[in-house]
């Protein structure tokens, strides 16, 4: 009986570290917008948001866990692999912005959670009727929420479908790989690949830089700190007590919450059909509890 209720304890924590980390991720878009609209370049905010996060974390570990810095040297080329697959997904989605409109661009990286959990299939993991409904409803309420708009360009919708691959098999690869290197240092190496992608991507853009002021310097600082510090230690904790499968399929909740702080910080609103979807986007979340089965006889 002790067992059980430790366990389910566990599963309850993994659900609320797990949240957490996605509302911590649904404020960098908005974040990020401001930063642009203020004139910063793209790759620059992504440049700051990932050399300052590396730098808080490799801090964080110095002072409070010093042993988290090493790893296997297999396990280590892993993580910076996975970290590299990432961070390529990032460079993608910023490129396709420049050709679609956002929310067509949020819509298709709805689909990650479809990617992840055939990815899992692949390794055996079994798809569940209650992961079907899930994703039709998660899928179905960020259509409603988001909606289409403008010409479609398919290069812009082929950019978006490596960062969901790209993204979906980060993920993956830290299930599969990884369960047993503690999150702080998974989430060390693959930070250190994602920037060292980001740093040549600018580099190759010519290293456009510019004085961010106040309001810059606070954008970059809040993405490298909520969106990325926080986000990434507690995304790897997530995925360690709940599998990539059932963390991937809360994306849904990140573009909700995404269109909430629009709606409250950037004075967006939304229509009753998006408001529709999502209340679709939460029931696919009331979803996520894994019921206790019964006993067997």
């Amino acid at each position: 009986m002790e067992n059980d209720t430790s366990g389910t304890a566990h599963i309850r924590a993994g659900w609320l570290i797990a949240i957490v980390s996605t509302a911590c991720f649904s404020v960098a878009p908005p974040i990020a917008r401001g930063a642009i609209l203020a004139g910063l370049p793209p790759t620059a905010v992504l440049v700051g948001r990932m050399v300052i996060a590396l730098a808080l974390l490799l801090g964080f570990i110095i002072v409070l866990s010093p042993d988290r810095l090493t790893i296997d040297r297999r396990l280590g080329l892993i993580a910076l692999l996975s970290g590299v697959i990432n961070g390529i997904g990032f460079l993608t989605f910023f490129a396709a912005l420049s050709r679609l409109d956002a929310s067509i661009a949020s819509m298709i990286f709805s689909l990650s959670p479809l990617v992840v959990l055939g990815l899992l299939a692949l390794r055996g993991e079994r798809m569940t009727r209650r992961h079907l409904v899930r994703l039709a409803l998660g899928v179905g309420g960020v259509y409603l929420l988001i909606g289409p708009g403008g010409d479609v360009d398919m290069v812009g919708v082929a950019l978006v479908m490596v960062t969901v691959i790209t993204v979906s098999l980060h993920l993956v690869m830290v299930q599969w790989y990884l369960p047993g290197v503690p999150a702080r240092t998974v989430t060390l190496y693959v930070n250190v690949g994602v920037t060292a992608v980001c740093v040549i991507a600018w580099q190759w853009a010519g290293r456009p830089w510019q004085d961010p002021g106040p309001t810059g310097w606070a954008a970059i600082l809040a993405l490298a700190i909520i969106s990325t510090f926080l986000a990434r230690l507690l995304l790897f904790i997530g995925v360690r007590r709940l599998g990539s499968g059932q963390i991937a399929l809360l994306a849904p909740l990140e573009t909700l919450l995404t269109v909430i702080w629009s709606f409250l910080f950037l004075g967006e609103r939304l229509t009753a059909v998006q408001w529709l979807g999502g209340l679709l986007i939460l029931l696919s979340m009331a979803l996520a509890r894994r019921w206790r089965p019964l006993p067997r006889l």
